[in-house]
């Protein structure tokens, strides 16, 4: 069963503005409606991604990272200045 990449996109959007608000209304670190919303996201960008290969053989720029892949990539930290003077030339 296939989702239609509109709707996904419109659950990605809700997703994003509801992290909006949990952000804004942090109360802390480590506040738990944030990071429902952050996994929120999380799950909304997949289904639309999902989605949106499956009907358009198209996917997008971004990516999602785990915390797995983090630890993994914390000793191979890249200078961002770096990244966009490659981007540049």
């Amino acid at each position: 069963m296939s989702i239609d990449p509109r709707v996904a996109l419109q659950s990605l959007t809700a997703a994003l503005e509801e992290h909006l608000v949990a952000a804004s209304n942090r109360r802390g670190d480590g506040d738990p409606s944030v990071e429902a919303a952050f996994f929120a996201v999380a799950d909304a960008f997949e289904v639309y991604e999902d989605a949106l290969y499956e009907a358009y053989n198209e996917v997008t720029p971004l990516q999602v990272f785990d915390d797995e892949e983090d630890d993994e990539d914390e000793g191979n930290e890249v200078d961002d200045d770096e990244d966009l003077e490659i981007l540049e030339d």
